[in-house]
């Protein structure tokens, strides 16, 4: 009688670990970070507005391959940034400083109008939009289709106010997304070649 026992303590115990065990299933990969999560929740622009992004792109993809260009370092994050980007029809060479764990800048930008702006990027990773310490809520995001620009990646929608001073930061872990290409044209701008 005891070993009959002890048998079906043996097996009740062997069945509630494998039970205990759970699911064979691998978990999902998490996003690497919250900015990674965020750019994947900001939902992509829709009609009309994609197509006059893309006419958009096709016309400061004149400006990402030839010029005129200048060449920028941001400033360090949670320092206070001098580099502006305002300066219309310009595409900007951003390098970002390294940081504790990958790389991360920030660069100023001030509209001349009201309106919105499409932040046009040669990376797919984005960026945020501070205006002092509220962040921007940015409208849309478009992936350039190598058809329409080989030279840009990614566009991001955000409606600015005129002569207000926006912090524009961007993070990268990798080096090569520390440094690239960044041009700031109006979205609802008609642009003639």
């Amino acid at each position: 009688m005891k070993s009959v026992f002890k048998k079906s303590l043996l097996a009740s115990g062997v069945a509630l670990l494998l039970t205990g065990c759970g699911s064979t299933t691998e978990a999902e990969p998490q996003p690497s970070s919250l900015e990674t999560r965020e750019d994947e929740l900001l939902s992509a622009c829709g009609e009309p507005e994609a197509t006059e992004l893309l006419e958009v792109a096709e016309h400061a993809c004149y400006h990402a391959e030839y010029g005129p260009f200048e060449t920028v370092t941001a400033a360090a994050l949670g320092t206070t940034p001098f580099v502006d980007v305002s300066t219309p029809h310009t595409a900007y060479n951003i390098t970002l400083p390294a940081r504790s764990f990958g790389y991360g800048g920030a660069v100023n930008f001030i509209p001349e109008e009201s309106g919105e702006y499409a932040f046009l990027l040669s990376r797919h990773r984005g960026l945020r939009i501070f205006n002092g310490n509220t962040e921007v809520a940015r409208e849309c995001r478009l992936q350039v289709p190598a058809e329409t620009c080989d030279s840009l990646r990614t566009t991001i929608v955000a409606d600015l106010e005129a002569n207000v001073e926006y912090r524009l930061e961007f993070k990268a872990i990798f080096p090569q997304n520390a440094q690239f290409t960044l041009l700031v044209e109006e979205a609802g701008h008609h642009h003639e070649e």
